[in-house]
């Protein structure tokens, strides 16, 4: 098994590539993904789920015939494999249209819970915007909108800047990211969750950004809510929110009346994508596969396995990208967003260039670079550390699975771009 420099185990990357059809997709032969954070290749094992569950299984599911029969277990499955495998109670991991859709659900409940009293919210000016803009909407139902700001020069979301914000104990809710998408440090999430949670206030963590780079422990974490995409993180176009019991029965029914009771119902308005939620399992599959593959089939709880393949997954990413953010770095002629230790971030690096971004994404693709340029839907972010949205950023994305040779390819690449 691989190892890294200092004597521990490493992915083995070529078991890592096999298990996505992306790499050995025709079309896709020598170019590079750098654009991860948009969106994941996706795992064989969701591939083959999705598949069989379209032509073995697209009926209405729970019905007491075979397919049907089988169509609703697998969609279960999902549901109770991916809630173990973050140590939370099958009951309390939702699925719905997007991370989007569900925190726009979940901001009508809140609007009707905080309806007439005297209550606060605390957002943040480091958020994608669908963590964001939902909630501070709630200013025009009465509620107090208090924003937790970040530094201005280094994008840092300080802890000790939120505990004034908490002191008279208004606040109900603090909305904020486990990562954001530009900034792409990582916050501290349990010890922000304690701080609120002291103040008698809810936690909704925005996890999308940080999920891709190893599914998290929501116990060790401590929030109340946790949202990320499963498009994300090798699985369909599907948001999955983890709502623990104590919220959601505060919050109030946003289902069907007859759902209400039902707490994965109750915050999905509508029905499901039977096959996407079905197929999110096959998440958990690649998960067990990794670790198998790594550890053997020592018995370890749902929760150990993901645990250990966090790890494996972030020592992975912490290699590769600290080259290249030491040569970003290095250069006078961009703006390197974020920490430069690879440790204290996730592997999802924006610069801010003296020119638009999406001109020099598109020039990185002539030398099979597949990045993005924009402003990602970070707009408050961007404002707040002084960017120009219209130029917007260069983001370059990856995970785990990405190579060094891929890493490689990209600096050769912009370093023959950047010097046009």
């Amino acid at each position: 098994m691989p190892q890294d420099r200092a004597g521990r185990m490493a992915l083995d990357m070529d078991f890592v590539r096999s298990q996505f059809p992306a790499f050995a997709a025709k079309p896709l032969q020598g170019q590079a993904f750098f654009e991860n954070a948009g969106g994941s290749y996706t795992c064989r094992q969701v591939i083959e789920r999705l598949m069989r569950f379209y032509t073995e299984r697209k009926v209405q599911p729970y019905a007491p015939y075979e397919a049907s029969t089988l169509g609703g277990a697998e969609m279960d499955e999902a549901r109770e494999r991916l809630a173990a495998m973050m140590g939370v109670a099958t009951e309390e991991l939702s699925f719905g249209p997007s991370t989007s859709a569900n925190t726009f659900v979940l901001a009508n409940a809140v609007r009707v819970w905080l309806r007439g009293q005297d209550a606060a919210i605390v957002v943040t000016n480091q958020d994608h915007e669908a963590n964001s803009g939902v909630w501070r909407r709630l200013a025009e139902e009465g509620v107090e909108v208090r924003e937790w700001r970040i530094d201005p020069v280094t994008g840092h979301l300080d802890p000790a800047a939120l505990r004034p914000l908490l002191a008279d104990g208004k606040v109900r809710l603090v909305c904020f990211p486990h990562c954001s998408n530009v900034v792409a440090e990582i916050n501290p999430v349990a010890e922000i969750c304690a701080m609120a949670r002291a103040a008698g206030a809810f936690t909704c963590v925005d996890g999308v950004s940080y999920a891709p780079h190893g599914f998290p422990d929501i116990p060790a974490l401590g929030a109340d809510v946790y949202l990320f995409s499963a498009y994300k993180t090798y699985g369909p176009h599907q948001g999955i929110m983890v709502l623990r019991r104590e919220i959601g029965a505060a919050l109030p029914n946003q289902a069907h009346f007859f759902n209400g009771e039902v707490l994965f119902k109750r915050f999905t308005p509508g029905g499901p994508d039977h096959a996407q939620v079905a197929a999110c399992a096959g998440m958990a599959d690649y998960v067990d596969a990794l670790y198998v593959h790594h550890f053997g089939g020592a018995e370890a709880t749902p929760l150990q396995r993901n645990n250990a393949v966090h790890d494996l997954m972030r020592g992975q990413e912490i290699r590769l990208v600290q080259p290249l953010l030491d040569y970003l770095a290095a250069r006078n002629d961009l703006r390197l967003i974020g920490p430069r230790q690879a440790a204290d971030r996730a592997p999802t690096v924006a610069v801010a260039l003296d020119r638009a971004a999406l001109p020099v994404a598109t020039a990185l693709a002539a030398h099979g670079i597949m990045a993005g340029g924009g402003d990602f839907y970070a707009v408050r972010p961007l404002e707040a550390l002084g960017l120009d949205r219209d130029k917007g950023v260069l983001r370059l994305s990856f995970t785990h699975y990405t190579t060094e040779a891929e890493v490689a390819q990209l600096i050769t690449a912009l370093d023959r771009v950047l010097a046009d």
